[in-house]
Order: C-alpha cells, then structure tokens, then sequence
C-alpha cells in the first residue's frame, strides 16, 4: 500500500497514515520504521507500506517510482525519455 503521513510523534513513535487507495487512516505499529531507512517522519511524506495483523501499518519503506505510479517510468522504474517532434 502507499500514502502519507498525517501525523508522526517522535517521541513516542506513535502516529498515522492515510492511504492513497481508500483515504482510510492507519495507526503506526509498534515496530512500523524497525529496519527502515526513516528514523522519523514528517507530515505530508509520501510511503509505501504493509499491514499487520492487527490493521496498523508496519514495514514503512520508500517507494520506487513505480510503486508510487510517478507518471514518465517504465515497469523498472526507467525514466522514459520525452521525445521532441521532428523539425
């Protein structure tokens, strides 16, 4: 799943997402940046995410183009060149 960060506290790790799909809100588990690259995050960060048994987003991860439907990338995540009309 991806979306973004509604709301982080970094002292208690506990915060929200709303995923882009449904625009429903999802609690951060307890172990959701465990393994990630974030050490925080900051409201409006675009994420791409699981869901734990329990319903609360977990394994937060950055997000290829692909996987973030950038407009302009292939399957690989290749940037497509633009083409220019002929002269």
């Amino acid at each position: 799943m991806q979306g973004v960060v509604r709301s982080y506290d970094p002292g208690s790790g506990q915060g929200t997402l709303m995923c882009d799909t449904d625009m429903a809100d999802y609690d951060l588990a307890e172990d959701a940046l465990a393994g990630s690259v974030f050490r925080m995050l900051r409201q409006g960060q675009r994420v791409v995410f699981d869901l734990d048994d329990a319903g609360r987003a977990t394994r937060l991860r950055l997000g290829s183009e692909v996987d973030m439907g950038t407009p302009g990338f292939d399957a690989e995540g290749v940037a497509i060149p633009k083409t220019r009309p002929a002269p």
